[in-house]
């Protein structure tokens, strides 16, 4: 089990938050600093008092679509003033399969640029808007890939003096089914991956041959898994590299992040 002791011996600062996934209200005895709020869609969102409950508790920052109505900074922004004040946004394009077809044909550059105006410590989500993401600013959230260090060292290279948080599913077992079972799925979906894959393959623990091979070998590109010693070698690594803030989703379910 992933314990909250084990956590802080790995390296872990941060535990992303899955409203359609976990139950936020029993999201009070993590042992971390920080939680960051992952909604998907507007159904989603949490209330304003589960916001400050989890801000009462922890550094917390939450995903704001900037496309979406009620987080528009060139529109409707009516969803930002019921946050807590101390709460530090994540500045995200927002998947278009949570959009309106109207919301998914906004500027995602100009609003961006509005939103990092009025909340200039806000995290900015790059995935699908990199470029856009860096030439805004601010502390950039990735996600973990393969070619995390080296993008990383770039950045550092090019003069980018900002602070890099990265988001990595997190499966504490060498066992490869547990590893299937929890994020074969997630890395399925990632391009290289998704690519290399015989067509109809399973993804999960069922997976033979040479999609078992790949879903396996991207599951140490994409996602913090094996035991302890690994993990905190990997987090080691992207420390010592300059990624600031490590964010755990608890592929196994948020029960395996407790204490």
């Amino acid at each position: 089990m992933l314990t909250g002791t084990t956590l802080r011996r790995v390296g872990i600062d941060t535990v992303a938050l899955k409203p359609a996934e976990h139950d936020l209200q029993a999201a009070d005895d993590l042992d971390v600093e920080s939680v960051v709020v992952d909604y998907e869609g507007r159904e989603q969102f949490p209330d304003e008092e589960t916001h400050t409950e989890l801000a009462d508790g922890y550094d917390l920052y939450v995903t704001t679509p900037v496309r979406a109505d009620g987080f528009d900074p060139l529109g409707d922004d009516s969803r930002i003033d019921p946050l807590p004040d101390d709460a530090t946004r994540v500045l995200v394009a927002g998947n278009g399969a949570y959009l309106t077809e109207s919301e998914a044909r906004r500027a995602i550059a100009p609003r961006l640029k509005a939103a990092r105006e009025r909340a200039p410590d806000a995290w900015v989500g790059t995935e699908g808007i990199e470029r856009i993401a860096l030439a805004a600013g601010g502390t950039q959230f990735e996600l973990l890939s393969r070619g995390t260090e080296r993008e990383v060292r770039a950045m550092q290279d090019a003069g980018f003096e900002g602070d890099v948080a990265l988001y990595a599913p997190t499966v504490l077992t060498d066992d490869p089914d547990e590893t299937l079972d929890a994020v074969g799925g997630y890395v399925a979906r990632r391009g290289p991956v998704r690519r290399a894959l015989p067509d109809d393959a399973a993804t999960d623990s069922t997976a033979e041959g040479r999609a078992r091979e790949i879903l396996l070998r991207a599951a140490t590109d994409f996602a913090l898994v094996g035991d302890a010693e690994t993990v905190g070698d990997r987090v080691d690594t992207l420390t010592s590299i300059g990624v600031d803030h490590v964010v755990a989703y608890p592929a196994r379910g948020l029960d395996a992040f407790r204490r």
